[in-house]
C-alpha cells in the first residue's frame, strides 16, 4: 500500500516550466505539490521514494482546456456525473489536467440538469483531469450565427435565468458566453463582470461597436475566435476585428488546422500579444473515440476525416486533444515548444485566475504534470502528485 504522502521525483528529461528550458534538474514531489526543481546531482533520493525517469522526454505542467464538450464517448450534456468522469478520464490521457466541463444551448431543464452533474463531479472527484469551473456556452447566442446550436433553445440574456443556472451549477459557473447584440446582454455583461465571472463575446453577429460598447461593460474573452462570429471587413472590421485589435480581450483559438487555416492562426501569433491567446479543443463526444455517427445537443454529427460535422455540412465541435494542438501549433505556425506548451497551461491558469497554484512548474504549485515523449505523444499525466495516465 502506498502512502498518501509519499515522495516522488521526476528526473531527467528537458523540463519545460514553460517560460524556461531546463536540463539535467529534477522535480520533488509530496503531498501533491512541487516542492523543489533542482540540479539532478544534488536532489537527496532517500530509500522508498518513487523515482519517474523521464528519458529524453520533455517534462510540462498539466494542459488546462477552458472549453471542452465531452470525449470518449461521452458529453457534459449527458447530464450524469458517470459522463462528466470519462470526459475527464479521456482527455487526461492527452495530457488535460484541469479543465473547465462546457455546456451547449439546449432547453433550461437539460442546461441545469447537466450543471448539477458537473457539481457532483466537482464534489466527489473525477480522478483524473480537474474540473475548475464551468463554461456555459450559450443559450445567450445569436441565432444568425448559431452554428452547431439549436436556434428553438437559445435565449434572451436574462440575469435572473443565469442565477438559477449558478444555482445549479453550485455557483460554478467561470466563463459565460455571450452575443453582446442580442437585447439584455450589455446588462448582462456588466452583472458577469462585477460577480467576477468572465464574460466572452461568442456566436456573435455583432459590429466592432457593439464588441466595444460589451469591452466597456466588462467583456474580456473571446470563445473560438474566427468560429461562429462576424468576420473582418475593411469597413466593417466586426467580431474578429474586435478580438484582434482590443488588447483587453483574451482569445480562445482551435489550433486543429480544419477550424482554422494556419495562415488565420499565423495572424493572430502576430497580432495577439503570446500571452492574451489560449488553446482549446471544443472537443466533442466523438474525441478519442473512433470516426463514425454521433450525437451533439441532440443533433447527428459525422466524424470522417478528422471533422465533426451537421448534416448540412456545419463544423460541431472537433475531436482535437490539447497534445494534438500543442504539436499544430508547432508544425502548421512554427512556434516554439516553450510558447505552444504556455498557450496550453501558464495562459489559461492566468485566464482563470489560478495562476498561483497552476499552469507552471514552480515550487509550491500543484503537482499537475505531463512527459512527452521526443514526438510529444503524452507518456504519463500527473494530476496533484496522482498518475492518473500511463
Amino acid at each position: 500500500m502506498i502512502k498518501k504522502d509519499k515522495k516522488t521525483i521526476i528526473s531527467n528529461g528537458t523540463i519545460i516550466t514553460p517560460f524556461q528550458s531546463l536540463e539535467n534538474k529534477a522535480i520533488s514531489i509530496e503531498k501533491g505539490k512541487i516542492t523543489a526543481i533542482k540540479e539532478r546531482k544534488v536532489m537527496d533520493i532517500p530509500a522508498g521514494v518513487e523515482v519517474i525517469d523521464a528519458g529524453n522526454g520533455f517534462v510540462v505542467p498539466g494542459f488546462i482546456d477552458i472549453h471542452v464538450h465531452g470525449g470518449g464517448g461521452s458529453d457534459i450534456m449527458d447530464g450524469k456525473y458517470e459522463a462528466v468522469k470519462q470526459v475527464a478520464t479521456t482527455h487526461s490521457r492527452f495530457g488535460t489536467t484541469a479543465f473547465l466541463p462546457t455546456t451547449m444551448t439546449m432547453s433550461k431543464d437539460k442546461i441545469i440538469r447537466s450543471l448539477k452533474s458537473v457539481h457532483e463531479a466537482f464534489i466527489k472527484g473525477t480522478g483524473a483531469a480537474e474540473i475548475l469551473g464551468i463554461n456555459l456556452e450559450g443559450p445567450y447566442i445569436n441565432p444568425e450565427k448559431k452554428g452547431a446550436q439549436k436556434e428553438k433553445d437559445i435565449k434572451r440574456p436574462s440575469t435572473r435565468e443565469f442565477l438559477e443556472f449558478n444555482q445549479a451549477s453550485g455557483n460554478l459557473i467561470r466563463i459565460v458566453t455571450i452575443a453582446p447584440e442580442m437585447p439584455g446582454a450589455i446588462d448582462l455583461i456588466r452583472w458577469l463582470h462585477k460577480k467576477g465571472i468572465i464574460a466572452s463575446v461568442g456566436h456573435s453577429n455583432a459590429t466592432y461597436k457593439q464588441v466595444q460598447e460589451g469591452i466597456l461593460a466588462g467583456l474580456s474573452h473571446v470563445t473560438h475566435t474566427f468560429n461562429a462570429m462576424r468576420g473582418f471587413n475593411h469597413r466593417e472590421p466586426g467580431v474578429v476585428g474586435a478580438a484582434l485589435s482590443s488588447p483587453k480581450l483574451i482569445l480562445e483559438m482551435i489550433a486543429d488546422g480544419i477550424h482554422l487555416h494556419p495562415v488565420a492562426m499565423k495572424i493572430l501569433i502576430k497580432i495577439k500579444e503570446m500571452g492574451k491567446i489560449v488553446l482549446i479543443t471544443d472537443a466533442m463526444r466523438a474525441a478519442g473515440k473512433p470516426e463514425g455517427t454521433y450525437n451533439l445537443g441532440g443533433q447527428e454529427v459525422t466524424v470522417t476525416r478528422g471533422q465533426a460535422r451537421l448534416k448540412d455540412g456545419t463544423l460541431a465541435g472537433s475531436v482535437l486533444t490539447m497534445d494534438k494542438a500543442v504539436c499544430n501549433m508547432i508544425d502548421k505556425v512554427g512556434v516554439s515548444l516553450t510558447e505552444a506548451i504556455q498557450m496550453a497551461t501558464a495562459n489559461p491558469a492566468r485566464c482563470l485566475g489560478v495562476e498561483s497554484k497552476k499552469g507552471s512548474l514552480e515550487p509550491g504549485k500543484d503537482a499537475d504534470i505531463v512527459i512527452l515523449n521526443k514526438k510529444l505523444k503524452v507518456e504519463l499525466t500527473m494530476v496533484k502528485g496522482k498518475i492518473v495516465y500511463k
